[in-house]
């Protein structure tokens, strides 16, 4: 029987700071009503003022660890999934290994944006498949908070700071990760940006006055194309999969927006008591 992925263990954290939509309504026009109407969010969190990705990423991993029954050295590899981390170098799923603790790991950072701890489990997936390890900690974090121009409503209102985390070990049993499915349109790369800091646009005083730092965002495309992009993955997994879609007992879409959710399942059909949306 071949070898399969499966997860045995998962955390998440969260940092304590609550950001309310009223809170918003202070910075720029807008109201809770209509931020509600638009995405379904109602709160964010946002880390306080000292609080590293890194942070986020070793307490829920530690949260993962103790699920999985399992310590930090038993882990093989650490991939942290970010576009937010710690710093440009080291990773910051080195720093991560440093802090858990976690000495016989290998360590890297995957930068996917919104897909990018989807595209982490495929990687770790893949890795314990071909047998190049047994145990993974995978970690998705963000800590949009610094990348965001509270007076840009069409960005400050969605994002938000957390990790979560899970802990992969190899089966042969029935039970596991059946497939992973990993695209990418790269024409599309102006539609959520940050064009400063990197090596187009490095840091400098131009690049900070001029805003280049911040996350951009083109909205109403960005909706559009994903949209039809979820309902075709999911399409293309169910049926790589031999499933059809009501007999899925829940469906878990990227939690950006709540618009962005309904509308997919109604074009799949599916109820949304079957999908999670919070």
């Amino acid at each position: 029987m071949p070898l399969r992925s499966k997860i045995i263990g998962t955390g998440s954290y969260l940092p304590d700071k609550v950001v309310l939509n009223s809170d918003i309504e202070k910075l720029v026009d807008t109201s809770d009503e209509w931020i509600i109407e638009r995405t379904g969010i109602k709160q964010r969190r946002v880390v306080k003022k000292g609080e590293t990705t890194s942070d986020l990423c070793l307490e829920a991993s530690k949260k993962a660890l103790q699920a999985a029954g399992l310590e930090a050295n038993d882990i093989e590899l650490v991939i942290v999934a970010t576009m937010s981390g710690d710093m440009p170098m080291p990773s910051t799923a080195s720093i991560l290994q440093d802090r858990l603790g976690a000495k016989n790991a290998g360590a890297f950072d995957l930068n996917a944006a919104c897909s990018g701890f989807i595209y982490g489990l495929s990687v770790a997936d893949n890795f314990i498949k071909g047998g190049t390890f047994k145990k993974v900690l995978l970690v998705g974090a963000e800590v949009n908070s610094r990348f965001l121009d509270w007076t840009d409503r069409k960005t400050c209102v969605i994002f938000g700071d957390g990790a979560g985390a899970v802990v992969l070990t190899s089966t042969k049993g029935k039970s596991g990760i059946m497939s992973t499915h990993i695209h990418s349109d790269g024409k599309l790369w102006d539609y959520i940006c940050v064009p400063g800091g990197g090596a187009s646009h490095p840091p400098t005083l131009k690049t900070v006055k001029e805003g280049m730092h911040f996350i951009k965002m083109r909205g109403n495309e960005t909706f559009k194309v994903a949209v039809k992009r979820l309902e075709k993955l999911v399409v293309d997994t169910l049926k790589a999969n031999n499933i059809k879609p009501s007999e899925l007992a829940m469906l878990i879409p990227h939690q950006a927006n709540l618009r962005i959710i309904t509308a997919t399942a109604k074009r799949l059909n599916l109820p949304m008591e079957r999908v999670q949306r919070d």
